[in-house]
C-alpha cells in the first residue's frame, strides 16, 4: 500500500478527529488536507501511519483552534458547531462514545475547555487513544495529559447533557414534531414540547434571526407555528434528517436551496433545546446556501392584505 492509499484509509479517522476538536467541517477538512502535505513531505518512514498522522492532525487543529477561539469571542450571537450530516468514521467498538461527542450540545460543552483540554478529551474519551500516543499527539508528558483528561472530564460531565437513549422514540417524536409544524397545530407542538424549551438560533450576524433565545413550551410552539403559513407561501420545505447524529432537518427554498439546520435535542420523551444554524458561512458544505435575507422579504411581502384597485 502506498502512501496516498495509507492516507485515504485513515482520512475518515484524521476527519473525525479534527472535526471534534475545531467544530467546523470546512476548518476540518484544511486540517486533514495539511496533514497530508506534511506527511508528503516527510523523508521517513513512521512505525504506525495512524499515529503519525493522528498526532499531525491534532497538532494542525489545535494551532487552527487557539486562533479561531479569538474570532468566536467576537462572534455575533451564540456559536454553534458547523451541521455534520454523517460521520464518515464509523467503529463498532466505540460507537457510542462517537455518537455522544457529535452531539451539538457536546460540542458546544467542548467549547469551555482549553485547545489542549478538548484535544486531550478526544482522543481519550472518544477515540480511545493510549496516554502514550496523547502525549506524542500534544507534545506534552503523560503525567500532564493525565491532568488534562481529569480536568477536562470533569468540566464535560458537570455540563454534560442527557438525551434519550432510544433512537426509534426519537425519531417518531421528530416526525411527530414536524408534521405539527408543517399544520402549523400549536397543541400538537406544545405537547411535544418540555416546559422549559430552550430555542436558540446562531445567524452570525449574517442572517435573520430571533433576537434572543426563546424559552417556554407556549412560547416556542406559537413562533413555529406562525412561521408555517410564512414558509409555505414562499415554498419553503422541511427535510427531514439526523444532523450531527441527532434528529433534525434541512430547511431549503423553492430552488433547493439550503436556509437554515436545525436539530432537536430530547429528554424524558419530550424536545428539550432547539438549536438553528442559519450562518450562510456555515451552511456551504450542506449545499448552495439560499438568501434568508431575500426570504424573509419575500415572507412579508406574501402576509400584506392586497388591496384592489379604485373603478
Amino acid at each position: 500500500m502506498n502512501r496516498t492509499e495509507e492516507f485515504e484509509e485513515l482520512r475518515p479517522l484524521l476527519f473525525a478527529i479534527a472535526y471534534r476538536i475545531l467544530g467546523s467541517v470546512s476548518e476540518a477538512e484544511d486540517a486533514v488536507q495539511e496533514s497530508w502535505l506534511r506527511w508528503e513531505a516527510s523523508p521517513t518512514e513512521p512505525r504506525s501511519t495512524k499515529a503519525f498522522l493522528s498526532a499531525v492532525v491534532t497538532r494542525v487543529s489545535i494551532d487552527v483552534l487557539r486562533s479561531a477561539r479569538v474570532r468566536r469571542e467576537a462572534y455575533v450571537g451564540p456559536w454553534f458547531p458547523e451541521p455534520l450530516l454523517t460521520d464518515p468514521y464509523q467503529d463498532p467498538e466505540r460507537s457510542a462514545e462517537l455518537a455522544d461527542s457529535l452531539s451539538m450540545a457536546a460540542l458546544v460543552l467542548l467549547e469551555r475547555l482549553t485547545p489542549l483540554e478538548r484535544a486531550v478529551f478526544v482522543l481519550r474519551e472518544v477515540f480511545g487513544f493510549g496516554f502514550p500516543e496523547i502525549a506524542s499527539s500534544v507534545e506534552r508528558s503523560e503525567s500532564a495529559c493525565r491532568q488534562l483528561a481529569v480536568r477536562a472530564r470533569r468540566h464535560m460531565d458537570a455540563g454534560r447533557p442527557r438525551f434519550e437513549a432510544d433512537r426509534r422514540e426519537r425519531e417518531e417524536l421528530a416526525d411527530r414534531f414536524f408534521g405539527a409544524f408543517r399544520e402549523g397545530d400549536v397543541d400538537g407542538l406544545q405537547e411535544l414540547l418540555a416546559a422549559d424549551v430552550t430555542m436558540v438560533g446562531d445567524g452570525g450576524g449574517k442572517a435573520p434571526q430571533f433576537a434572543r433565545s426563546i424559552v417556554g413550551a407556549a412560547n416556542v410552539a406559537r413562533v413555529f407555528a406562525a412561521l408555517a403559513p410564512q414558509f409555505l407561501s414562499i415554498g419553503v420545505v422541511v427535510e427531514p434528517r439526523r444532523i450531527n447524529g441527532q434528529p433534525g432537518a434541512i430547511f431549503r427554498d423553492r430552488d433547493g436551496k439550503v436556509v437554515s439546520t436545525l436539530v432537536l435535542e430530547f429528554l424524558d420523551g419530550q424536545i428539550q433545546t432547539i438549536r438553528s444554524v442559519l450562518n450562510p458561512d456555515k451552511l456551504t458544505h450542506v449545499g448552495p446556501v439560499a438568501d434568508a435575507w431575500a426570504l424573509k422579504r419575500e415572507a412579508g411581502e406574501a402576509r400584506r392584505p392586497r388591496t384592489g384597485g379604485q373603478g
